[in-house]
């Protein structure tokens, strides 16, 4: 189980670093691209990844492992979009700009993407992502435990509170919490 575990935090965080590095290249005015409020992490993509290793099989060609990636990835996304609309109200992306698109949830340019993606970092990520979960003491595991439930908490209470997913920051969190307070001494 810890396996899994640490699998989804580093695909989730790697995630978080590929959001950065995209939001960056298109230069995109909304630049933190996370989904919890204190950690660095996109669970979507340590769904999707624990997902693609879990389902398709490693041993495959190179294309056929992307074409089962890009599948089982967007499964995963557009099952998330769906639970974070549902659950908290909130979009963390929108594909209705894209030609093909699903409710604004998936897009055939994203399916390409992530099949990609998900075939390179089975092929020439994931035994690095082995040896982390192999080396990572318990007692580390459990910290982290306690660490995500913590945050998910707070960003789940922050979320259904607010319905902003610009709020997923501590500044933002401060900024607001000034305001609100300056709003009602006034």
């Amino acid at each position: 189980m810890s396996y899994w575990f640490v699998l989804f935090l580093f695909y989730s965080f790697a995630g978080y670093c590929l959001e950065k590095l995209f939001a960056w290249a298109i230069r995109s005015p909304r630049q933190v691209r996370k989904c919890f409020l204190l950690l660095p992490l996109c669970p979507v993509y340590g769904l999707a990844m624990t997902a693609v290793l879990a389902l398709a099989p490693a041993e495959s060609g190179f294309w056929a492992l992307a074409l089962a990636g890009g599948l089982v990835c967007t499964g995963v996304e557009y099952l998330v979009h769906l639970f974070y609309e549902r659950a908290f109200a909130v979009w963390f992306w929108d594909y209705r700009p894209l030609r093909g698109n699903i409710r604004g949830r998936v897009c055939p340019q994203f399916t390409l993407a992530w099949g990609v993606l998900s075939a390179l970092a089975v092929r020439l990520v994931q035994p690095y992502a082995d040896t982390l979960a192999a080396w990572l003491p318990s007692w580390a595991v459990f910290l982290l435990w306690i660490l995500l439930a913590a945050d998910c908490v707070l960003t789940g209470a922050l979320l259904l509170r607010r319905h902003d997913t610009e709020l997923l920051s501590l500044g933002a969190v401060i900024a607001q919490t000034r305001a609100v307070s300056q709003s009602s001494t006034s």
